[in-house]
C-alpha cells in the first residue's frame, strides 16, 4: 500500500472518528436536558415557571446592540431565586422526609443484598433435592405483577399490625428472586478449589461466603445495591397504601402531596427545589458505584 493510501485510510478512520464523537455529544446532550431544565427550574419564580423553557431570558429587540442585550439578559438572570428551597423546609417536612426515605431505603438495601447474595451463593454452589423445582417456583414468581399483590399484601400486614410501620415496607421484599440469580450467576464464578481449601481449614459455610466469595463479587454487591437501592428509594405505591401518618411519609409520597395543595396554588418552583435535592443521593451512590455497577452488570453476560 502507498503512502498515499495509507494516508487516505487514516483521514477516513479519523472523519469517523469525529463522526461518531460528534453524534456522541448531541446524544450526551440530549441526555442532560431534563437535568438541566430541572436545575434552573429550581431557581426559577412561580410567575417566570411557564414563561422560560430554561432560565429567564428576554428577547432581543429589533436593531439593538448585541451587548446591551446581553447586559439586559444577565440583569434579568437576577430574578434567580433560592426562595423555593427555603419555602421547601419552612412549608413543609421536606428534612423529615429525606430522614425517613434515608432510613427505610438503607435498611431495605442491606438486608436484601445480604439475603439475596446468601440466596446466589445456595443455588450457585450447593446441590440439593428440589433445586430445579425450586428455581422454577422462583422463576414463576417473577411472572406475576406486583399490583395483583397489593390487596392480598395489605391484608396480610394488617392481620400482623404492620400497617404505618416500615416493616410494612422493608419485609415483605426483603426477598428478592431477581438478586438471587444475579448473585447465583456471579457466585458461578467463585472456583470450587478455594470453597474446598476453605473448608479444609475449618472455615464455616458462613465465613465462607463472607470471606471467600463475597470478596469475588464484588462488583455484583455494587451493582445490585445501586438497583435496589434506587427502586426502594423510588417505591411509591405500595408505601402509599401502608403508610397513614404524615410523619412517616418517605420523599415520593411527600412530594406527590405538594402538588394541587388547598391552602395555595400549587409551587412547580418549590417541587423541582425539591425534586432537584431527592434525586443527589442517588447520583452520588452511582458516582460512587459506577464501576462496579458496569462490571457487575456485564459479568457473566456472555458466559452461559
Amino acid at each position: 500500500m502507498s503512502r498515499r493510501q495509507v494516508q487516505s485510510v487514516a483521514e477516513v478512520a479519523a472523519a469517523r472518528s469525529w463522526l461518531l464523537h460528534g453524534m456522541l455529544v448531541i446524544l450526551a446532550a440530549l441526555t442532560l436536558t431534563p437535568f438541566v431544565w430541572l436545575l434552573c427550574a429550581a431557581f426559577k419564580r412561580n410567575e417566570d415557571f411557564f414563561t422560560y423553557i430554561f432560565l429567564p431570558w428576554p428577547d432581543m429587540h429589533k436593531d439593538e446592540a448585541f451587548f446591551s442585550y446581553v447586559v439586559r439578559g444577565w440583569q434579568q438572570l437576577h430574578t434567580l431565586t433560592w426562595e423555593n428551597f427555603r419555602l421547601l423546609f419552612v412549608r413543609q417536612p421536606f428534612l423529615r422526609w429525606m430522614e425517613n426515605s434515608i432510613l427505610v431505603t438503607s435498611l431495605h438495601t442491606s438486608i436484601v443484598v445480604a439475603l439475596s447474595s446468601l440466596g446466589g451463593f445456595a443455588l450457585a454452589k450447593y446441590q440439593f433435592c428440589g433445586k430445579k423445582v425450586l428455581q422454577l417456583v422462583m422463576l414463576a414468581t417473577m411472572m406475576l405483577p406486583s399490583q395483583v399483590l397489593l390487596t392480598s399484601g395489605w391484608e396480610l400486614m394488617y392481620k400482623f399490625h404492620w400497617l404505618n410501620s416500615y416493616a410494612a415496607i422493608i419485609v415483605p421484599s426483603a426477598v428478592s428472586v431477581f438478586g438471587m440469580f444475579l448473585f447465583r450467576q456471579a457466585m458461578s464464578a467463585v472456583p470450587d478449589e478455594l470453597l474446598a481449601a476453605g473448608r479444609v481449614d475449618g472455615c464455616s459455610e458462613l465465613r465462607l461466603w463472607w470471606e471467600v466469595a463475597l470478596p469475588i463479587v464484588r462488583p455484583m454487591i455494587g451493582a445490585f445495591t445501586l438497583l435496589s437501592f434506587m427502586s426502594t428509594w423510588n417505591s411509591f405505591l405500595w408505601p402509599q397504601i401502608v403508610l397513614e401518618d404524615p410523619a412517616k411519609y418517605t420523599l415520593p409520597i411527600g412530594m406527590a402531596n405538594m402538588i394541587g395543595l388547598p391552602e395555595y396554588e400549587t409551587p412547580y418552583g418549590m417541587l423541582m427545589a425539591g425534586t432537584l435535592l431527592s434525586i443527589l443521593p442517588v447520583m452520588g451512590l452511582f458516582f460512587v458505584l459506577q464501576r462496579d455497577f458496569i462490571a457487575g452488570l456485564t459479568s457473566g453476560a456472555v458466559k452461559g
